[in-house]
């Protein structure tokens, strides 16, 4: 019975859940999610233009974050419009291709932005621990070849997702409990086996992210090894100084994602808000807070900005002058 009736209760589409609770003051809600939004695209685009414009910022650091900013650019455009519109126009349904689609960039975004941040801090190792070989060893080539690695082991490694998830069914419920679609919530809703996929998920998980947290663990011992051989105490503080940047981005990207899993497997049942919340940081803060750290924080980067914003004004007010 259930074979010949399964077909009258597999949806075409889901519906994601902004904040239970709060559906009441959705439009004030939306007014600083949307400020986060025009923050996180200004910032990261005035580091990718400036660096793109300054040769001089063509060196392994500030490539690098390049690569950061155009990976919280994507995870951003693919999360910050769907929670908008929940909160905006209160439409929650997204068709099955939407989600998965949604999924795949959002998985593909998170996983790069790991790799980036790793390979940043890679090269805070080679920067501390072997700073007359810095140029020699991160070389052009070596970056290139460094992102090449980091795009085709993303793809590799999300591109079966969504391929997965097509041979399943969905009759249980259509009702994701995160504001956007993602693996693990996706295959909650499913009536069909989902041992291969969860397991490849898990996979995924541990083998990018996981394996990434443990690699940059494993470089600032390595850093904090060389820091403490230095004599000078003033050159161990600037050694860490040129760390600090870094390491908010490690703790902005992987302290949610730690304690979000670290609750769903061995913490008590938290409201669902809870759940919104620490995914809705692990996945919007990043992106708002990373360009401001780097800022913030890097003298280079603060002038240029103000270099290139200065030479812009300058032209614009000769035009005029001689119209």
């Amino acid at each position: 019975m259930l074979h010949v009736n399964i077909t009258n209760f597999i949806f075409s589409t889901f519906l994601v859940t902004g904040i239970p609770g709060l559906e009441a003051v959705y439009i004030w809600i939306a007014i600083p999610f949307c400020a986060m939004f025009l923050i996180t695209m200004v910032g990261n685009m005035t580091i990718i233009i400036v660096i793109w414009h300054e040769q001089t910022l063509h060196v392994p650091m500030y490539l690098f974050l390049a690569m950061l900013a155009s990976s919280d650019l994507g995870l951003s455009l693919f999360t910050f419009p769907t929670l908008l519109r929940i909160f905006l126009l209160n439409d929650r349904e997204l068709t099955t291709t939407a989600c998965f689609t949604q999924m795949f960039f959002i998985h593909t975004f998170q996983v790069l932005e790991s790799a980036i941040i790793l390979a940043m801090a890679f090269d805070r190792y080679v920067a501390i621990s072997h700073p007359l070989h810095y140029h020699s060893i991160l070389t052009d080539t070596v970056i290139s070849k460094i992102g090449l690695a980091i795009v085709v082991r993303t793809l590799t490694m999300q591109v079966p997702l969504p391929i997965l998830l097509k041979r399943l069914y969905f009759c249980h419920s259509n009702v994701l409990s995160h504001s956007y679609c993602l693996h693990p919530d996706i295959i909650k809703l499913s009536c069909s086996s989902t041992t291969v996929n969860s397991i490849f998920g898990l996979f995924v998980v541990l083998s990018t992210m996981g394996l990434d947290f443990l690699l940059i663990l494993f470089s600032y011992v390595l850093i904090l090894k060389t820091v403490l051989s230095m004599a000078s105490h003033s050159g161990r503080l600037k050694a860490l100084n040129t760390c600090i940047s870094h390491l908010c981005a490690v703790v902005l990207f992987f302290t949610p994602m730690i304690c979000l899993s670290m609750l769903h497997r061995f913490g008590p049942r938290l409201p669902s808000h809870v759940y919104v919340t620490l995914a809705n940081m692990h996945f919007l803060i990043p992106p708002v807070m990373n360009p401001i750290v780097y800022v913030v924080k890097t003298k280079q980067i603060r002038d240029k900005i103000q270099k290139l914003f200065i030479k812009k004004a300058t032209k614009k007010d000769q035009a005029a002058s001689v119209t």
